[in-house]
């Protein structure tokens, strides 16, 4: 992973191998731990002593499906800023519940709850997998995958006329998978599945003993995931469709950016990918959780600061918060702003709201317009139509938290929530780019 910012191809092809090896929070942690630990960054324990920040020193901490990583630049004091990309790892879909099996007119099927707000629509009819983590009762955690082994089917038109008129589906009765009919069904339940998913993979590393058995797994936090890989798509490859683009599309940008850019002198360049925003981020690996203040501090001792340094160090410090956005929807031009009409493949956005739902200002729409034209990236702004309710974001969330100056931004996306999202090549490869200026003290 070199070179990935002067190269489009090259990050985009990467990016799709990143998207296919993280179907959930856990596993895209686990593989940003991966490939900052190929790059030299050192693991810190959180229960254990971290030696003292020097310049040049690089590390990160994993904290269940969150991971804050961070490089100092040179001539650091205990008043260095912080220069934070914030983003997060986890998408809208589906968890399995617990004692997920049961049966149903011969189908084996698997309970699931709905996670955040999914398009349920897109994950009808898709060929899904199974992926997570399980802890087995001596304590230990896995990670698993299993390949395309679930669905969720829709009914037949025959069986609806009305479906393609409007199609209501009962969060309870219609999402529920199928994995196995008839003769075969006998015996399937989700943690077989898992543990043969677990023995497959150890036995393709060749590692001869399976790492559990079903009655070993203690708890899981496991989900679906669709397993159509990403892909290039558009007349000249310029669309680049995909799952989970809300938000690894900023988390792998965020990774780019740290491992290939020299953090300005006397600053941190951090990324900080959290769980659950999803969800309204209020977990221990979420951005409204301790997470980033507690990494924050212990950096800060480290370098020696008291308290009255440490304030001075945050009120000089910077949060970029890169989320997902709306590109303009050609079939459904009403539910944007008649004025502001951001363009996939013009650029990422600068996200606005006067109610604060983003925490963009005026000083952070000057910060990220230095950076774009630093990076020499287009940028564009986007700004909800007034009667169309806008999300949030981590942005808000982090500036309360920790006083700290935070702007939002992001990629336009059509299908945002979608089982497969749609962005432009040209917006993926500028947010990392636009990151890289930022860390380098634009």
């Amino acid at each position: 992973m070199t070179g990935l910012l002067r190269d489009l191809d090259a990050y985009i092809s990467d990016f799709a191998d990143f998207v296919t090896a993280a179907p959930t929070s856990y596993h895209a942690a686990g593989r940003v731990a991966e490939l900052l630990t190929d790059a030299g960054f050192a693991v810190h324990d959180e229960g254990a002593a971290w030696a003292p920040l020097a310049a040049g020193g690089a590390g990160f901490v994993v904290r269940d499906g969150a991971v804050i990583a961070w490089r100092a630049g040179s001539d650091l004091t205990a008043t260095s800023p912080v220069r934070v990309l914030g983003v997060h790892t986890d998408s809208p879909g589906f968890v399995l519940k617990p004692h997920p099996d049961f049966r149903a007119d011969g189908w084996a099927q698997a309970g699931v709850e709905v996670y955040g707000g999914p398009l349920l629509n897109s994950w009808l009819d898709r060929d899904l997998g199974i992926a997570g983590r399980v802890v087995t009762r001596d304590g230990a955690e896995h990670l698993v995958c299993t390949g395309a082994i679930a669905r969720i089917p829709q009914l037949a038109i025959h069986l609806d006329r009305e479906a393609n008129t409007g199609l209501a589906l009962n969060k309870q009765r219609h999402t529920q998978p199928v994995l196995a009919v008839g003769d075969s069904a006998n015996g399937v339940t989700v943690a077989g599945v898992l543990a043969d998913a677990a023995a497959n993979a150890a036995n393709a590393a060749g590692v001869a003993a399976a790492p559990f058995s079903p009655d070993d797994i203690a708890g899981a936090d496991v989900r679906l995931f669709d397993t159509q890989p990403p892909q290039r798509i558009g007349v000249s490859g310029e669309f680049f469709a995909s799952p989970r683009l809300d938000n690894l599309s900023s988390t792998f940008a965020g990774l780019v950016a740290l491992l290939e850019t020299e953090p300005a002198p006397g600053t941190i360049s951090m990324l900080a990918a959290f769980d659950h925003e999803e969800l309204g981020s209020e977990t221990r690996s979420g951005a409204a959780g301790p997470f980033l203040a507690d990494v924050l501090d212990r950096l800060r001792a480290g370098l020696g600061a008291n308290a009255d340094e440490a304030a001075r160090a945050l009120a000089a410090s910077w949060c970029v918060s890169s989320d997902a956005g709306h590109s303009v929807h050609p079939n459904y031009p009403e539910k944007h702003d008649p004025n502001v009409r951001p363009l996939a493949g013009n650029g990422p956005i600068l996200k606005v709201n006067a109610n604060q739902r983003y925490a963009s200002d005026a000083h952070g729409a000057a910060l990220w317009s230095r950076a774009c034209a630093e990076a020499g990236v287009p940028t564009q702004e986007f700004v909800s139509n007034n009667t169309v309710p806008c999300g949030t974001t981590i942005g808000p969330i982090t500036a309360a938290r920790l006083g700290i100056r935070t702007v939002d931004v992001g990629v336009p996306l059509l299908s945002m929530h979608s089982a497969r999202e749609l962005a432009h090549v040209a917006d993926l490869h500028g947010l990392a780019r636009a990151t890289d200026a930022f860390f380098a003290g634009a």
